[in-house]
């Protein structure tokens, strides 16, 4: 199923500025929470899919790619569900984007929901983005790839299923918070006392305290690891551009969410075409013969071989175009053109033979330079070699 436009998804127009995008995702956010609609498939659909469209949206560098590209510039993934969210709790997602799920639910509910409670949990530590590079030969962009990676990042512990703890009894109430992961800060200013909720520095926000840490990650919840990750490249990418998966980072702490996976696109270079756009360009060398005479040669293309006719007479700097042998268009049904570009090759070496054969060619009046004519520069290399 093809992807809606985030700019539907939420709402808003394509120029909304980053405060209505954020208002515009915690409305839909309140719309659509589970808590508000219990056990509704359809709106636990719709929450997950206004957070893909608001991670993408409310990072200045991911929305100017999606601006440019649509999904492909944002997503690696390929069409489908919510991406990265899948999976994750509704309130993790929340908090991944910098929202106090109790200060948003108070909007609702009339009042905030104790950490702990259903679907409450103290806060984690989001992990960090995973920044790669991906080398692409001008084939594969051709045609889009699938490719399997395997990167080293940061992983949940499996002996401690990313508590931090040894064991479950390791584990504490924190006795600064009373493990709500917030201690209240008082502080003077000009209109009186003013008291606010600040993160716990004792537990930092987790709520919880750890007593005797787990012997393998030292109390962290995550261990270095090695994970192949499947990445599906569209066609048409091109040196730079940078494709973006959800959750596919590094692992969050204390079950943080997971930072994305970055992938930065790198061009291998051709040892037979240049790149330009979606157009690509082959040198193609001609002996004088051929291009006096006129033939018909293959040249080599990204689809494979195609045969050209090289009429009589054809100059240094001639090109020829074949429609449609270039690259895809990103997110397009486009193509770019293959050019050809004749070089006029000239013997450095001759026979005696060869020599006889162009020193009667060379006086002939077919054999003459005529200045300000299109072959000039061809008859000119000729007679060059015997000068």
């Amino acid at each position: 199923m093809a992807k809606r436009d985030y700019y539907e998804v939420l709402g808003v127009a394509k120029g909304a500025s980053a405060d209505d995008i954020k208002k515009a995702y915690r409305k839909k956010a309140l719309e659509y929470h589970p808590d508000r609609n219990p056990g509704d498939k359809s709106a636990e659909d719709k929450f997950k899919e206004a957070a893909e469209a608001y991670d993408v949206l409310s990072d200045a560098d991911k929305r100017a790619r999606y601006d440019r590209y649509g999904h492909a510039g944002v997503d690696a993934s390929g069409p489908g569900g919510a991406g990265g969210f899948q999976g994750m709790d509704m309130d993790d997602i929340l908090r991944r984007f910098g929202f106090d799920t109790d200060d948003i639910f108070s909007e609702f509910f009339g009042g905030g929901r104790r950490r702990g409670g259903a679907g409450g949990r103290p806060r984690g530590e989001r992990g960090t983005n995973l920044r790669i590079k991906v080398k692409m030969t001008l084939e594969e962009i051709a045609t889009g790839v699938n490719k399997k990676i395997k990167v080293r990042k940061q992983v949940t512990c499996s002996t401690c299923n990313g508590s931090g703890a040894r064991d479950s009894s390791s584990v504490e109430t924190c006795a600064t918070c009373r493990g709500s992961g917030m201690v209240n800060r008082v502080t003077q200013t000009p209109f009186g006392m003013m008291q606010t909720a600040v993160q716990c520095p004792t537990c930092n926000g987790a709520g919880q305290t750890i007593k005797s840490p787990c012997n393998v990650c030292k109390g962290d919840g995550r261990v270095f690891g090695e994970e192949t990750i499947d990445v599906d490249i569209p066609a048409g990418v091109h040196e730079g551009i940078q494709l973006s998966m959800s959750g596919k980072g590094n692992a969050g702490a204390k079950g943080g969410a997971p930072g994305d996976l970055v992938i930065t696109i790198e061009e291998v270079p051709h040892e037979e075409f240049s790149r330009e756009g979606n157009n690509i360009h082959y040198e193609l060398f001609l002996n004088i013969a051929d291009a006096a005479l006129g033939t018909k040669i293959e040249v080599p293309t990204l689809d494979g071989r195609a045969r050209i006719t090289v009429p009589a007479g054809t100059q240094s700097g001639k090109v020829f175009r074949l429609k449609d042998k270039g690259l895809p268009a990103l997110q397009s049904y486009g193509r770019g053109d293959q050019l050809i570009h004749v070089n006029v090759w000239t013997p450095k070496k001759l026979t005696d033979e060869e020599r006889r054969v162009l020193e009667k060619l060379r006086d002939m009046p077919n054999f003459q330079p005529t200045p300000g004519k299109e072959d000039k520069s061809f008859f000119e290399r000729v007679k060059d070699i015997f000068g």
